[in-house]
């Protein structure tokens, strides 16, 4: 059985990790508010722009832009993997990841895959692989996160894509539903398959039945053309707001459940404390009496 001395120092060292994990608690709280701000602010912009999008893509053909029309044969595969620099966060590295094995297991097996990765942790796994990592962006998710960094990396995109030295681009990010809940999502970006993929996730009410209407100068092809990158662009920084989000929330749940264990730890180390005390009490007492009775005979 440990000593007193060493129960309380285990209760002294659970305390002060205690102290820890609450303050990294209130630090992830305070900055999953600014986040939820800046992806919420950004939604009207992204919505309006899938709106005017949809109208004049129901204008133009299949053959408007060269973004649309999928290549016969798929054999290179680029993957935007978004994760956190940072761990303590729970599984939700570890699920994006699994998601991108997923994926590349399933749907990609075979084909010659490279990753465009914005974090550190997806960075780091994507290096163990046999892949090719074609781009990187460290210290992007959980901060203040600038429109150029996906308008920069989304240009590549397109270009390769019109290159040809892509066929396919995949966006892995986590979705964020609530403070509880992040989702790990798959959209393909490149090519743009179908409306709802240009249009992206728009809620309509059940008694609109189309989209209104817009006067196009010049046509609307040449319209397309323009805004059909910039609604690639518009994915990924939504992609990268809501991971930013959906990360601050994972580790302030996190520190929420390391909180209350090092709690239930330091009740549990008390309890130990006590017997061990009252154990040690017992035996002196039992001494004394002993002794005393040792004199009487």
């Amino acid at each position: 059985m440990a000593t007193l001395k060493e129960v309380q120092s285990k209760i002294v060292s659970v305390k002060k990790t205690k102290q820890i994990t609450s303050a990294m608690k209130m630090v992830a709280t305070s900055r999953l508010r600014g986040a939820q701000n800046r992806m919420e602010a950004f939604e009207p912009y992204a919505s309006k722009f899938a709106e005017v999008l949809g109208s004049i893509a129901g204008k133009s053909g299949e053959d408007a832009s060269p973004l649309l029309v999928p290549r016969e044969e798929v054999k290179k595969v680029a993957l935007i993997l978004c994760t956190s620099d940072r761990g303590l966060c729970g599984g939700f590295n570890n699920n994006l990841i699994y998601k991108a094995e997923q994926l590349i297991e399933s749907e990609l097996q075979g084909k010659d895959v490279s990753f465009i990765c914005f974090g550190k942790r997806g960075r780091d796994w994507a290096k163990k692989t046999p892949f090719s990592i074609e781009d990187e962006y460290v210290g992007v998710v959980g901060g203040n996160i600038e429109f150029s960094v996906a308008s920069t990396s989304g240009q590549k995109l397109v270009d390769s894509f019109l290159d040809g030295a892509v066929d396919e681009v995949y966006l892995i990010y986590s979705q964020f539903e609530n403070m509880a809940k992040q989702i790990p999502t798959i959209k393909q970006v490149l090519p743009i398959s179908s409306l709802g993929d240009m249009v992206g996730t728009i809620e309509v009410d059940a008694g609109d039945q189309f989209l209104p209407e817009h006067i196009c100068e010049p046509s609307s092809e040449v319209l397309l053309g323009e805004m059909l990158p910039k609604n690639i662009f518009i994915q990924i920084y939504d992609a990268l707001l809501q991971t930013s989000t959906s990360e601050h929330g994972a580790r302030m749940r996190a520190m929420e459940n390391a909180t209350k264990a090092c709690e239930d730890m330091v009740n549990e180390l008390q309890t130990i404390y006590n017997k061990t005390r009252q154990a040690g009490i017992t035996s002196d007492l039992m001494d004394i009496v002993g002794g005393a009775e040792a004199l009487k005979g």
